[in-house]
């Protein structure tokens, strides 16, 4: 058994390992984004000019080298992820009042929330006629159950925001529905065009669910704890909106009465100071939240690593290995 790669460099062995697929997923993507509105192209090449490492796509496109699928089913089902992936973003920006996107200014700061919505809606009909193109019933179930989820998530998040009452297994819930799903998907149907044993599909997809959770726990501690420029978006973005993430719900559980007062006023009432922030981050590091959500993000990539034992070893399964580690080390 060959050692993960080093997470530093766990992307871009990937990368390098599906790279004709991933420049075919690419060309593809461009291709699909045109239309005769004008604006339509413009707004989603904003969002893909500001960059993006492609993680989804490239899951897709490795799950089904792992399983030894050697068509290009896999490369438009890829791109359809990332359809998927980018309507989202598009609308949860809106949603969030977001200025920052990926460390330039979000689709909705340049052009407005109606057109980011509404070219949002185009992206996801773009990815359901590239599963319908795709033709089969069983990804075309896969995905737009996903899609269904994603949507779920977020409204859930709406309605357990601002509520400190809200139990870790709800906070789950929506990073279940709003992150994981969508991974879980794009491995999943890597086995599916494959046509592997059902076992092998399942196995991708618990991998994809355990990463989408890590991946998410990491981003709401870096909520609170990295630079502007590490988080491609404006540090305590989830603190301002008043989300209950995993870091402020153990601060709530652990807390005494008058740090107990101090989350209900600022998450809330939404009744918050300057310094405020910097108090949240303080109560969390001396509850120790953001080390124990980054444990649990551990926990969840062990969970993916095993996951991927039914594999035999081989590169395309010491990449997705390596992308495990590489999505927690973000919190180094």
């Amino acid at each position: 058994m060959h050692p993960a790669p080093d997470p530093e460099h766990a992307l871009e062995v990937l990368t390098d390992l599906v790279r004709t697929d991933l420049e075919a997923c690419n060309r593809l993507i461009v291709e699909r984004m045109q239309s005769p509105v004008a604006l339509i192209p413009q707004l989603a090449a904003h969002l893909v000019a500001a960059g993006g490492k492609r993680i989804r796509p490239l899951l897709t496109l490795a799950a089904a080298r792992l399983c030894g699928h050697r068509g290009q089913r896999h490369v438009a089902l890829a791109a359809c992820v990332e359809f998927i992936h980018t309507a989202t973003l598009l609308h949860d920006d809106v949603v969030d009042e977001s200025a920052l996107r990926r460390g330039a200014p979000s689709a909705n700061a340049v052009f407005g929330n109606k057109p980011s919505v509404l070219v949002g809606d185009f992206l996801f009909a773009r990815a359901f006629q590239v599963m319908v193109a795709d033709g089969s019933l069983r990804v075309l179930d896969i995905l737009a159950t996903a899609s269904a989820t994603i949507a779920e998530g977020e409204v859930l998040q709406l309605v357990t925001q601002n509520d400190t009452a809200t139990t870790e297994r709800q906070y789950l819930e929506v990073i279940e529905g709003k992150t994981a799903a969508l991974f879980a998907a794009a491995t999943e149907i890597g086995a599916v065009v494959a046509d592997r044993p059902q076992d092998e599909a399942e196995a991708l997809r618990e991998y994809g669910h355990c990463l989408g959770v890590a991946f998410q726990l990491v981003d709401d501690a870096l909520d609170y704890s990295a630079s502007q420029a590490a988080l491609g978006k404006t540090v305590g973005d989830d603190f301002r909106e008043g989300k209950i993430t995993l870091p402020v719900l153990l601060a709530f559980q652990t807390a005494d009465e008058a740090e107990r007062g101090f989350w209900r006023r600022v998450l809330e009432e939404r009744d918050q100071a300057e310094g405020d922030l910097d108090r949240a981050i303080a109560l969390m590091q001396s509850r120790g939240t953001l080390d124990a959500t980054i444990q649990r993000a551990r926990d969840y990539g062990a969970r993916a690593l095993e996951a991927l034992s039914i594999f035999p070893d081989c590169p395309e399964r010491r990449a997705l290995a390596g992308i495990v580690e590489f999505c927690i080390a973000r919190a180094r």
